[in-house]
């Protein structure tokens, strides 16, 4: 179950990037371009931390904690 589970928080995680990024690049032009770069960033960076987390729970090996 938790196998599953992870999965689908990788993918609604890829989706909300993905649409997020569509939302910024798709609205009108009277925001200025580093504000939609900042805004581009935000969805790039909140789905892959996301991910890195997700791989923990999705690999086979046990990892260290430090």
């Amino acid at each position: 179950m938790q196998r599953i589970a992870t999965r689908v928080f990788v993918c609604a995680s890829v989706i909300f990037g993905v649409l997020g990024i569509l939302v910024v690049l798709t609205q009108p032009d009277d925001n200025a371009l580093l504000s939609k770069l900042l805004m581009v960033d935000v969805f790039v960076i909140l789905p892959s931390f996301a991910l890195s987390v997700a791989r923990k729970y999705l690999s086979d090996k046990p990892q260290s904690r430090l």
